[in-house]
């Protein structure tokens, strides 16, 4: 992958993939999240292959990150209370950086 496909994909990631609210399905909400990031993809000149040809099925991807960013606000609510009102912090947004 080349290294603007790679700090594309990790500059979407960071921007846009939260812990969805308990009612939205992660599978679904990933489904959402790929073609967006897809079609942003293909808006800035980074070939969607050039992502996939790295990561895989772009989709799987997102589904681990979702994954990771709810256990990490799991996490983050057991060592603050049950604030459920609190949106995810940094840390409870999925970049690629520790995954690639």
């Amino acid at each position: 992958m080349s290294a603007n496909a790679i700090e594309f994909l990790q500059d979407w990631i960071h921007e846009n993939v939260h812990v969805p609210p308990p009612p939205i399905r992660l599978e679904k909400e990933a489904e959402i999240l790929a073609r967006e990031c897809k079609q942003e993809a293909a808006n800035a000149g980074v070939p969607i292959e050039d992502i996939e040809e790295e990561v895989g099925d772009l989709k799987d991807l997102l589904v681990a990150k979702l994954e990771d960013a709810a256990e990490d606000e799991a996490r983050q609510l057991d060592g603050k209370g049950s604030d459920m009102n609190r949106t995810a912090g940094a840390s409870g947004r999925a970049t690629l950086q520790n995954n690639l």
